[in-house]
């Protein structure tokens, strides 16, 4: 069978349809999310006031109140600040809605580079992407960001020292981490695909795996808010993990050619 190459105009195209399809849903689910924004506003204010406890031995974990934090308010330094943060969360909850719709387009675009029975795996790459970058963003938003906010607005704070957080640099700080977690965890998709095209193995990624886990937290290190190890290890042991569960996923996508990590193919003469 004889493979339809497009030409370089053709995928132009194709990629600006995908696109204008794909901000015409953000601009929908936008206009919904603009109107509960002060709702999304508040929301943004979890990490400042709740930190997860948790105890070994009592066996419980849940979020408890920031005793040196509640009264923390946000100020804004300009007179467009405020209005300017409400568009943003709104936008940014928009982008979450809109998700499944990008995703989709993503899937349209690439498809015609894939064979016939690959194909009927989109709603398998839909859920799967949007899940994923939903599971990142709420485990920074409920675990990471408020160990790393309460060690840094309470950190050698005493009766000299008071907490003023402007409201544009705090929604960045958050949106900036939220993202990237939500980012991260698309990694064993990436190492699907990266598989499929034959740039990676699952034997030369579990081969090369201590050096995945150092790159994991020279990656912490570098994008977590905190210099403590703890929080760090946050955020390099689920890139671990994705890691780990990357492996398997090429594995079993592979085909046939590809060999079970850690495992040799001897070959009878």
């Amino acid at each position: 069978m004889e493979e339809i190459k497009m030409p370089l105009t053709e995928h132009l195209g194709e990629l600006r349809k995908r696109i204008l399809i794909s901000l015409a849903a953000l601009f929908i689910t936008f206009i919904f999310t603009f109107n509960f924004s002060e709702d999304i506003f508040r929301a943004f204010m979890f990490p400042i006031k709740y930190s997860l406890d948790f105890s070994v031995k009592g066996r419980y974990v849940h979020f408890i109140p920031q005793d040196k934090l509640q009264n923390t308010k946000l100020v804004f330094l300009a007179p467009a600040e405020a209005f300017w943060m409400n568009l943003k969360v709104a936008f940014f909850a928009a982008l979450l809605l809109a998700l499944p719709v990008i995703f989709h387009q993503l899937w349209k675009f690439i498809s015609p580079g894939l064979l016939p029975k690959e194909r009927k795996y989109v709603f398998p790459f839909i859920f799967s992407t949007t899940t994923l970058f939903l599971a990142g963003a709420s485990f920074c938003f409920f675990i990471v960001l408020p160990f790393a906010i309460g060690f840094l607005l309470t950190y050698k704070v005493g009766d000299f020292l008071m907490p003023m957080l402007s409201v544009g640099q705090y929604i960045d700080f958050c949106l900036k981490f939220i993202l990237a977690f939500g980012a991260i965890f698309e990694l064993p998709i990436l190492i699907v695909f990266l598989t499929k095209m034959g740039i990676v193995t699952p034997r030369g990624l579990a081969k090369n795996r201590k050096y995945a886990i150092l790159v994991a937290f020279i990656a912490s290190g570098i994008l977590t808010p905190t210099p403590d190890a703890f929080n760090q290890t946050l955020m390099a042991v689920p890139i671990m993990v994705l890691y780990e569960i990357g492996i398997w996923l090429s594995y079993l996508f592979a085909g046939k050619k590809s060999q079970k990590p850690g495992k040799e193919v001897v070959k009878a003469d």
